[in-house]
């Protein structure tokens, strides 16, 4: 335990997470109203067991959201044609608002390919190449769902985003460049480091807020951040301890919460906020396509 060592205050992913469901709720409620119930599918292939957790905890968001989830699982040797051609079928049918392709995917299957397969529109993981594309332009429609998450976890503190020193620690492309992208656009000065960086600990050590996501238990530690920044850990790692196997993310936490000013725990931080910002994109993408729809009539009937 840190006992008294401990000066950063903890964010609390979980009260973020809930009172953002509570304003997709209400938006969901509107467009159910309106005839446009959010509906959206998950795609899994092959054996289900190291999805499920994620599987679960969307739809028990789904629910608490008001938006309707169905869970779809192919057999393992379910080609890529077949896949396609799925993906094909619920991005022409107008009751599928979203889409969701759950990892990890049979060697056979890319997982890029099923990404682009998806409708840009329906694309609520906002993982398609226009969806990325699309945050250089600082058009954050149905944005990267962990990228976004972390950005408005840091936006929650007090803290200017204007001017704002910023390390990203990892460069993928679904996680660490998104958020780089998206503090720019809030007007921040970022660093991105990656696994060719010389020096992470030099541009850490400099940085008002740091985002880490590698993969990589323990990478960032106290003397890595300056005292009283914001620390927003997006790492999920399992690791083995004498108690046994826990969930910890790419910061030490000990070290690290004794010199930020604020920390995103695991599990606790991301996770849930990452969750909720999928039902948001569900809902966002259930109203474009019936503003896209309504368009469409509206021409015809010209």
């Amino acid at each position: 335990m840190l006992g008294d060592r401990m000066r950063a205050a903890l964010i609390d992913g979980k009260a973020i997470a809930a009172t953002l469901r509570d304003e997709i709720a209400r938006e969901a409620q509107e467009l159910t109203e309106a005839g446009w119930a959010p509906r959206l599918v998950s795609v899994s292939v092959g054996d289900t067991a190291a999805a499920a957790l994620y599987v679960r905890n969307q739809q028990r968001t789904a629910d608490l959201c008001g938006v309707s989830f169905e869970a779809r699982n192919y057999p393992e040797h379910t080609s890529l044609e077949q896949l396609t051609g799925i993906l094909q079928g619920l991005n022409a049918d107008p009751r599928v608002h979203g889409v969701i392709i759950q990892r990890p995917l049979p060697d056979h299957i890319p997982v890029k390919a099923l990404q682009k397969a998806v409708h840009p529109l329906k694309d609520v993981e906002g993982m398609h190449p226009a969806s990325i594309g699309n945050i250089v332009y600082n058009d954050l429609a149905l944005g990267p769902c962990t990228a976004v998450a972390a950005v408005e976890i840091l936006k929650s503190l007090p803290m200017a985003m204007e001017g704002l020193n910023v390390t990203v620690i990892g460069h993928s492309e679904i996680v660490g460049k998104p958020i780089a992208f998206l503090m720019m656009g809030l007007g921040a000065t970022v660093t991105v480091c990656h696994h060719m960086t010389r020096s992470v600990a030099m541009h850490s050590r400099a940085a008002d807020a740091v985002f880490v996501a590698v993969g990589k238990p323990g990478l960032v530690t106290g003397d890595m951040i300056k005292p009283g920044a914001a620390l927003i850990d997006i790492g999920i790692n399992r690791i083995e301890t004498p108690e046994g196997f826990k969930t910890v993310g790419d910061a030490d936490f000990e070290s690290c919460a004794a010199v930020a000013g604020w920390i995103t725990p695991v599990p606790g931080g991301v996770g849930p906020v990452t969750v909720t910002t999928l039902m948001k994109n569900a809902v966002l993408a259930a109203r474009m396509q019936m503003d896209h729809y309504r368009a469409a009539f509206a021409r015809t009937d010209v």
